[in-house]
């Protein structure tokens, strides 16, 4: 099974969209890179749904349920879709700043390739995301003074 990265503006399609409609197509996907992140995926596998613009941050939890196939107005065309459905919402979201303070995550997709609205992560990306669901000492606050001992410290090299 492999673990997927989706990105969506909140006020486009949201993990609360998702929830009410009980499953969605992801589609709209207008990156080569990102589509062949979506033709690469399976039934069964699952997927972090991360909030991009407004919120910057994993809210929730979701599993691909069909296998790839062309997106509506594209039968011929390079553009596919694929099948989700929610598992469950996080119950605290993991935002931007913390994934981009935790030492395991510094080669994260989401923060090498942000540009990119499907991509894929390995096992330990996806279960250090997961574990700071449940971690209550990983606040905003003390990711926002990580980076920001981290950008003097680079700026001092």
């Amino acid at each position: 099974m492999a673990r997927w990265l989706f990105k969506s503006e909140p006020f486009v399609y949201s993990f609360n969209d998702l929830l009410r409609e009980g499953e969605g197509i992801w589609d709209g996907v207008r990156n080569y890179q990102a589509r062949n992140n979506l033709a690469a995926m399976k039934p069964g596998d699952e997927g972090l749904f991360y909030h991009s613009n407004q919120g910057k941050e994993v809210v929730g939890l979701m599993q691909v349920v069909s296998d790839p196939y062309p997106e509506n107005g594209f039968p011929d065309g390079p553009w596919v879709v694929v099948r989700v459905k929610p598992i469950r919402p996080f119950r605290r979201s993991v935002t931007l700043a913390q994934m981009r303070a935790h030492p395991t995550l510094h080669d994260l997709p989401l923060i090498r390739h942000s540009r990119l609205s499907v991509v894929p992560l390995t096992e330990l990306h996806f279960e250090t995301i997961l574990r700071l669901e449940h971690d209550e000492t990983q606040d905003e606050t003390k990711a926002n003074e990580f980076l920001m001992i981290k950008t003097v410290k680079d700026k001092a090299r």
